[in-house]
């Protein structure tokens, strides 16, 4: 994306704000961050912002925006659009960057999995300050050498203290369930590990892609589960390929793939599960499905997927009355 248009795209966002360049966007973006907290439980749209490190944050922003985003969930974590160790600083920047373009910024994704990691209260400080309502933490991990019901008991502890440390901050961790064999894979571990703890402060980002991935057509029993826990949710689709005699995951654009959106969103309203909702596209598009900073392909291809997607995610949404 050249310089003109990256000119182009800002100024057009910032116009469909209603913000004037150069009149005060300081306060313009402050008086924003409460009225964003206020609509944080609606079901916005986001864009991951992984598949968009190809920015930097304003250029993420007004692209978020003129492709017709509701929002970021913005990668705050090694790597990401905003380093751990420069929350204070940055964060806010970000935040600005989103709210100036006319977006929410009502989640982050992190890494976060221990309280008393040096990074976590930062980071959750930085996050209340600028009105975020939700993030996402890291995935816990099994040990070979530990019998899983020792291994559930020791993170059941690990997130009873982080969750006191998130309503401290009035936020609530979600941990994604991911294909795999990390904690939370099955999800049934998940509950057993959160069930104590008040949902408004320690949840499920639930991922139906890697729920179908894994659990076929059983998922539908997670939801039923898991639904006071659910405040965020994760978008793809997938299909299982056989390569070389064997089978694996290809990611794929929404409705091409095997996950069954119209049932999911039907619970979704069946269970009045809110909050926003993150996209993300991980199928090959020039690196932009890992986080590269670097293209190999055209940006205007990946901003059409990622317009496509987004139309096809607002047709399921209301066809089923959400």
């Amino acid at each position: 994306m050249d310089a003109k248009r990256r000119k182009f795209i800002t100024e057009a966002a910032f116009a469909a704000a209603g913000i004037a360049l150069g009149v005060g966007p300081a306060k313009a973006a402050a008086a924003k961050v409460a009225s964003a907290a206020k609509v944080a439980d609606s079901r916005d749209i986001c864009i991951f912002s992984k598949m968009l490190h190809w920015l930097d944050c304003g250029e993420m922003a007004a692209a978020a925006a003129e492709i017709g985003f509701d929002g970021i969930d913005l990668t705050v974590r090694p790597g990401g659009h905003v380093a751990p160790e420069r929350v204070a600083a940055d964060l806010p920047k970000a935040v600005a960057a989103a709210l100036k373009a006319g977006l929410k910024v009502p989640l982050i994704t992190t890494g976060i999995t221990d309280a008393r990691h040096p990074h976590t209260e930062p980071i959750l400080k930085a996050a209340h300050q600028a009105g975020v309502k939700y993030y996402r933490t890291g995935w816990l991990d099994y040990q070979e050498d530990v019998p899983l019901p020792e291994t559930l008991e020791k993170y059941s502890r690990q997130l009873t203290e982080l969750a006191r440390l998130n309503q401290q901050y009035n936020l609530q961790g979600a941990y994604q369930n991911h294909a795999g064999t990390h904690v939370g894979a099955g999800v049934w571990d998940l509950w057993y590990i959160i069930k104590d703890l008040d949902p408004r402060w320690m949840g499920l980002q639930y991922d139906i892609k890697h729920a179908t991935q894994e659990g076929g057509s059983s998922w539908p029993l997670d939801v039923k589960l898991m639904y006071p826990y659910i405040k965020t949710i994760d978008i793809k689709d997938f299909i299982w390929e056989k390569k070389d005699g064997q089978w694996q995951i290809q990611n794929v654009p929404l409705g091409e793939g095997m996950v069954d959106f119209r049932k999911f969103f039907a619970l979704v309203k069946q269970y009045n599960i809110s909050g926003p909702i993150s996209l993300h596209l991980e199928y090959p598009l020039g690196g932009a499905e890992s986080g590269a900073r670097k293209l190999s392909v055209n940006p205007d291809t990946v901003t059409a997927a990622m317009q496509k997607d987004l139309k096809t995610l607002r047709g399921y949404l209301q066809e089923a009355g959400l």
